[in-house]
Formats: C-alpha cells, sequence, structure tokens
C-alpha cells in the first residue's frame, strides 16, 4: 500500500519510466489481485489521458475514473451542492471505497466487478458501465494485472478521502503547467455543452477552488508524472 509522504522539489518521470516502476512492482510480488495505481491531479492535469496511455503500456490493465462516483445531479440540488459540482463533498465516497475494498479482495473465483462510468454530456453517473474484473472460474488466472485509478481527491486527507490512499499500492501525483491546464479544462467545457463565457466561469470558478485543495495533496504522491 502506498506510504510515501513525498515531497517537494521532486523531478516528474514520463510514462514510460512510471510503466517500467510498474513492471519491476509487478514482477517484486506474489498476491494475486490487481496491482493498484492512484493517479491523482487537478482538473485539466491530463489525468484521463496519462490513465489511458499508461494502461496501453502495462498489458492486462484497466482504467477506473474516479468521475463515475458523482453524487447525482437531484441528490446534489437535494443537498444545495449543485453548483459546486466536483467538490470533495460532491461524491460518493463511501461506494468509491468499498470498490477498491473489492479489489483488493477479489482472488478465487467470483462474479465480475464493475464500475460505474460518467457521461459528461449530462453530467450524470452511469451505473456498473466499466467491467474491470471478468467473472472468474475456480482456478483460473486473471488476466487484470493493474488497475489504474484516476481522479482528484485520491490523495486528499478531508471529507472522507483519507481512506483511500491506503488502499493504492502506488500514487501517482499528474502535473501540469497551469497555463495549459486552464487552456485544457475551457476547451473540455465547451466540447461538452457550455458556451465559451459559462466554460471561462466554471474553470476559474468551482474547478479552480477545487485545484486550489488538490495541489498541495500531490506532494504525498509516491511519484509525480510529468502530463503532456
Amino acid at each position: 500500500m502506498s506510504g510515501a509522504t513525498g515531497g517537494a522539489g521532486r523531478a516528474p518521470i514520463d510514462l514510460p519510466a512510471l510503466a517500467a516502476i510498474l513492471e519491476g512492482m509487478l514482477a517484486a510480488r506474489s498476491a494475486s489481485t490487481p496491482l493498484l495505481v492512484g493517479l491523482a491531479g487537478s482538473p485539466g492535469a491530463g489525468k484521463s489521458t496519462a490513465a489511458a496511455e499508461l494502461a496501453a503500456l502495462v498489458p492486462g490493465s484497466r482504467v477506473l475514473p474516479m468521475d463515475g462516483f458523482h453524487l447525482p445531479q437531484a441528490e446534489l440540488v437535494r443537498l444545495g451542492r449543485r453548483e459546486r459540482m466536483g467538490a470533495p463533498d460532491t461524491f460518493d465516497v463511501d461506494a468509491f471505497v468499498a470498490l477498491l475494498e473489492r479489489l483488493r479482495d477479489a482472488r478465487g473465483s467470483g462474479s465480475a466487478v464493475r464500475a460505474p462510468g460518467f457521461d459528461r454530456r449530462v453530467e450524470e453517473p452511469v451505473p456498473a458501465a466499466i467491467e474491470l474484473l471478468p467473472e472468474r472460474r475456480t482456478g483460473a488466472a486473471t488476466e487484470v494485472r493493474v488497475i489504474v485509478v484516476e481522479g482528484n481527491y485520491l490523495l486528499l486527507r478531508e471529507h472522507g478521502w483519507h481512506r483511500v490512499a491506503p488502499l493504492l499500492d502506488v500514487t501517482v501525483g499528474v502535473v501540469l503547467d497551469e497555463a495549459t491546464r486552464h487552456e485544457r479544462l475551457i476547451a473540455r467545457h465547451v466540447a461538452f455543452g457550455k458556451t465559451p463565457e459559462a466554460a471561462h466561469a466554471w474553470a476559474l470558478g468551482p474547478d479552480e477552488a477545487n485545484a486550489a485543495l488538490i495541489a498541495p495533496t500531490l506532494q504525498r504522491a509516491d511519484h509525480l508524472l510529468s502530463a503532456r
């Protein structure tokens, strides 16, 4: 499990270097469960892209995005949190932790393990959209070696998120220069339906407030990854 305290001034590594580290960890471990790799970072830092590219570099990898654990819109409205969607207390942390615990304990035979996805067009979670582990028969080896978990708050210690990092085998902070991050974030909001004005306001409003919470947590990551 991840336990590094991190530190300022470390040089970020690139994806091939991270992939090599993971292959080394896989070669050294005897556990039959997948290696859980956490990629944390601010909105727009490139976590999803990095997770997909890392999974392509390490055979037998699946990606688990944290976005599927957004609370539904109706629940956010009921709680008075809709205008802060994406903040730490707008996710179902208990369900996210429960899934990570299940993945850590997944061995032998069992049913398929699925996770919710997230539809950015309507900003709603999609139940059971992602298959992480297929159904397995007794004695059959799983082909899933690594699950890359990506999300904003994997290293946060408030709002119940402190339970996440101890469940991960290695943690990675995804870093990107602020100008590029803002540019990509605004473009993403526009691509999914916001006007340029609304995209700019959201990126530099709620998204930036969340980024301010996330940035200090990346010092606790085992490694820093330079996003492209």
